[in-house]
């Protein structure tokens, strides 16, 4: 599994005060810790606390804050182009970056895949098109098909390309996961090889009271469906020992009795 670490985000109180303050310590401990217990990639987010006419600035900040301290890729997440691009060239300058992300509708996911190539980035593809998310499962493999396409056109190898067929909260849409699982099932047939696939975890549990149980429970279905990367917590214990369990029990990795060691040890090493 490709875990990229969801807490380097303006929506996280300690990170948000952080980015206002321009205070470097609480960021790049934030990166060393997520990175230390299996983070392969780190999500970066300046959040809405930040003006919207401060936000490119904030992003080089947070960006360069982060790249003190760690050349893994980063996950660009903004929905403006122009901020997109001064992210991603920050990032690039010193490892990966990934855009997340683009949508399926025509005009913003030719710009994204466009700065894509540019910045030999990778791209998450989410099942949002201009008739909203897609509910059904041949709505979101339509998508789907297109954003596998548009790579192709650009010149984007579709290594570098992760679909995510979006997970809703589960309070208010009970019916989505098994949607997303079947989803996932079959974007591993849309080209060959085949597309990663990212699902943002925390999504399903928003607003409900049993938040780690829900999410870590999706996860090992989600992987078993065939889900290879997820946007989550790595700091959440118990959510990595069943992602690592399921790995193990998908004969992903081979066994050993102290499985979860080793695979904390191997992150360390990286």
């Amino acid at each position: 599994m490709y875990v990229i670490g969801e807490r380097i985000n303006g929506m996280f109180k300690a990170i948000g005060d952080a980015i206002l303050a321009k205070d470097k310590g609480p960021v790049r401990q934030m990166a060393e810790q997520q990175l230390a217990v299996g983070a392969d990639a780190l999500d970066i987010n300046v959040g809405t606390r930040v003006p919207k006419e401060e936000r490119v600035a904030a992003m080089e900040w947070l960006v360069e804050t982060v790249r003190e301290v760690s050349d893994a890729p980063l996950s660009i997440d903004n929905p403006s182009l122009v901020t997109m691009r001064a992210g991603l060239a920050k990032a690039s300058a010193k490892g990966k970056g990934i855009i997340n992300s683009t949508t399926g509708k025509a005009d913003k996911l030719d710009a994204f895949m466009k700065l894509a190539h540019e910045f030999g980035a990778g791209i998450v593809g989410l099942s949002i098109d201009e008739n909203g998310v897609a509910a059904s499962v041949e709505a979101k493999l339509d998508i789907g098909m297109r954003i596998v396409a548009s790579a192709m056109e650009n010149e984007v190898p579709i290594e570098d390309v992760f679909l995510d067929p979006i997970i809703l909260p589960l309070n208010c849409a009970q019916a989505a996961p098994g949607i997303v699982l079947q989803a996932i099932s079959q974007f591993k047939v849309l080209s060959d090889p085949a597309p990663h696939i990212v699902i943002g975890l925390s999504n399903l549990s928003q607003g409900a009271l049993e938040r780690p149980l829900i999410n870590r429970t999706f996860l090992v279905m989600a992987m078993a469906a065939g889900l290879d990367s997820s946007i989550h917590d790595p700091l959440d214990e118990d959510l990595t020992n069943a992602m690592v369990t399921a790995s193990l029990l998908l004969n992903k990795v081979i066994y050993s009795d102290s499985y979860l060691a080793a695979y904390r040890k191997s992150k360390q090493m990286k």
